[in-house]
């Protein structure tokens, strides 16, 4: 496995078409939006989204959500005690710093989301024990590039959940569903080379990560995010040639300008924004994915 030595940043920007990508379980479950009424998709729904991919590609993950938990595992907990046994070890709060430091190093050599995202191990079953591993990617939350239009439809079920005394449509019949028109979303993210060393995250996890925000919405369908109705239309990748970097993280970011064309009212399609990138003289950009 070849170690990641030098820094990397990346930017992604996706669109969503009649869709509900991140929903407010405080706001009725409509789209998330922040003051200025941008859409917002929080920086936990992108790494679940991540996780999913990873873990459908075969790796191992251990913040798996209750549906794709295919270890008989009913929580974090359980799936952690189950980790020590398989490997004879042991967590306690009288723990030595060298044996603390063989449990570390065989996590992260067991999840990558947790040597990817890092992960805080304290569990009421293990009194007193605690540990906490800083991951080597960071991924910002995502903002729509203009205000988003949201439209809500009332919905009813056909059938009543419970029988109801008088035989009349039960009052849960009734709901609400919600969805972005259309919107152009925007996030950045890095790794970096130093929690990577330190959580044996490689270059090949590196590639794994891309490959993941590449194909973020496949396989992530459901009656709010049907199918086709989200994508990825470009991914810019930067690779320094440090371990802390050539140039800022925030002027990688700041090279790549997404703007609504300016004879465009409402924007409907992917066209109708322009995505410039200023090539910085130290640095190349990969353009993963550059969708026209």
């Amino acid at each position: 496995m070849e170690k990641l030595q030098n820094k990397i940043d990346f930017t992604l920007i996706f669109e969503v078409k009649n869709a509900n990508p991140n929903g407010d379980p405080l706001n009725g479950n409509r789209p998330r939006t922040n003051i200025e009424d941008l859409g917002e998709v929080s920086d936990v729904c992108l790494k679940r989204k991540i996780r999913n991919r990873l873990q459908q590609s075969g790796e191992n993950i251990f913040v798996k959500s209750q549906d794709d938990a295919d270890d008989d595992c009913k929580s974090l907990s359980d799936r952690f005690d189950k980790f020590l046994k398989a490997n004879d070890l042991k967590a306690s709060k009288n723990m030595t710093n060298e044996d603390l430091d063989k449990v570390r190093n065989a996590i992260n050599d067991e999840w990558i989301d947790v040597r990817s995202f890092g992960q805080v191990f304290a569990f009421k079953a293990f009194t007193g024990f605690s540990l906490g591993i800083r991951g080597a990617v960071s991924i910002q939350s995502a903002f729509s590039i203009d205000r988003v239009d949201i439209e809500s439809i009332q919905i009813t079920k056909s059938v009543n959940s419970d029988t109801t005394d008088s035989g009349k449509k039960s009052a849960d019949t009734m709901g609400s569903k919600h969805c972005v028109n259309y919107a152009l979303y925007r996030t950045n993210g890095s790794i970096n080379s130093h929690f990577a060393e330190k959580n044996n995250f490689t270059r090949e996890d590196a590639e794994k990560i891309k490959k993941a925000l590449m194909t973020l919405f496949e396989n992530d369908i459901s009656s709010a995010r049907p199918e086709g109705s989200m994508r990825v239309v470009k991914l810019y990748w930067w690779e320094h040639n440090t371990p802390s970097g050539d140039v800022p993280s925030a002027d990688l970011f700041d090279s790549v300008k997404v703007e609504r064309k300016v004879n465009v009212d409402i924007p409907t399609k992917f066209s109708d924004y322009t995505v410039e990138i200023e090539q910085l003289s130290n640095i190349n950009v990969e353009k993963v994915v550059d969708k026209e």
